[in-house]
């Protein structure tokens, strides 16, 4: 990220503007529940094995393939995975665009985004933290219906001047100044990283309170349902706060709404080689991935019903319940014996019916027939499966 004033918080109250009622989803809880903090720490720590990716470089571009792999590893087709060439003098690079349709408003886009490039240092917090965030959000999300359209964008050239968000907002979203793309909302995800050692606890949530005023209170009231969802579903504090020089900035200039978030307590080790994994607080960066997740399902508008496979993969190897379709008992084994669990057992609407612990057989004949979710929460990790009743 380009060099913030951090000291300047935002003063103005949300009180005067109407803010979206939210209330608590749990099919959106659940998901944000599958980020995985042995994915963020592997992305992390591959991101800065990366190098210094300034723009134009070799470790640039292998920073960009590897993005590519990591999306082609989840499952986007070669359609969805686009690379965005741009020149600014005599440097090139491209930004990486992947986009995930829409099921209501196809033609609408919630873009969320971030910077790939670093100076002077692998960048882990400014901005692998973002880029592994964004790269979560996009494996849960992957086959989850949304209202909107997606698109996860991954922007070169930032630290040299936002090159390639203001390519993308001048000759992609807007073409001589017209308008080429509906864009409902613009989320940045720069430093959020943390310093280990702090006490990261908190998020900023920034909001648009300069450049043009025609979109300020739009982005006030977005940053207002941004910081709701972030208490809604993860277990991060919220500072509202200004926006600053990051990629949101070119949309913001053209009128487009912006949000964003950024690491509350300072870790000063930006565009320096002391910018690695050995001072990234990845928890922090789990917990983010947790708000982001809850959020970007808020501004999407996902399904609130969860699939039988979104957690497939988790179910097989670390729990089973039988019988399913069950009557009067549930049973549950844990693949490791010695590990605590939490069960609780959730209705179509999310509504939690039970909970338990360490609890290997459950009744049921107490609810009537029908659907249910069982969600189990097993150290880090949280796991859906469906249940029938008879």
């Amino acid at each position: 990220m380009c060099l913030k004033n951090i000291s300047a918080i935002l003063l103005l109250t949300v009180a005067s503007y109407h803010i979206q009622a939210q209330s608590f989803i749990q099919a959106y809880q659940n998901r944000a529940n599958m980020v995985s903090q042995s994915n963020v720490t592997t992305n992390l720590q591959e991101f800065g094995n990366l190098g210094i990716k300034t723009t134009g470089s070799t470790a640039n571009t292998n920073t960009l393939n590897w993005l590519k792999n990591k999306y082609t590893s989840f499952g986007y087709s070669a359609s969805q995975i686009v690379e965005d060439p741009f020149t600014f003098g005599s440097t090139s690079s491209k930004n990486l665009v992947i986009t995930k349709s829409g099921t209501v408003y196809p033609n609408t886009y919630v873009i969320i985004c971030g910077h790939f490039d670093t100076i002077n240092g692998p960048g882990v917090n400014d901005n692998g933290s973002g880029t592994s965030t964004i790269l979560e959000a996009a494996r849960i999300l992957k086959d989850i219906p949304t209202e909107y359209s997606i698109k996860f964008i991954h922007f070169s050239g930032e630290e040299q001047g936002l090159h390639g968000s203001t390519h993308f907002a001048n000759n992609i979203a807007y073409s001589n100044g017209v308008r080429q793309m509906n864009i409902r909302l613009v989320f940045n995800l720069d430093q959020v990283g943390g310093r280990i050692g702090n006490i990261n606890n908190t998020i900023k949530c920034e909001s648009d309170q300069s450049g043009l005023s025609s979109n300020n209170a739009a982005s006030l009231a977005m940053t207002q349902q941004l910081a709701t969802c972030t208490t809604l579903y993860s277990s991060l504090l919220t500072n509202m706060s200004n926006a600053y020089s990051s990629d949101y900035v070119p949309f913001e200039q053209k009128g487009e709404i912006i949000t964003g978030f950024y690491e509350n307590t300072a870790s000063n080790v930006e565009h320096t080689n002391l910018d690695t994994f050995a001072n990234v607080d990845p928890n922090y960066v789990y917990n983010v991935g947790k708000a982001a997740v809850g959020a970007l399902q808020h501004f999407a508008v996902a399904t609130q019903t969860l699939g039988v496979a979104e957690n497939k993969n988790d179910i097989d190897e670390f729990v089973k319940i039988y019988p399913n379709p069950a009557k009067d008992v549930l049973n549950i084994k844990i693949s490791d014996k010695n590990k605590d669990f939490q069960f609780e057992l959730i209705d179509m609407l999310g509504h939690v019916l039970l909970k338990e612990e360490n609890k290997t057989q459950i009744s049921v004949s107490q609810f009537p027939k029908g659907i249910y979710f069982g969600t189990f929460k097993i150290n880090d990790k949280n796991i859906s499966k469906k249940i029938i009743i008879e």
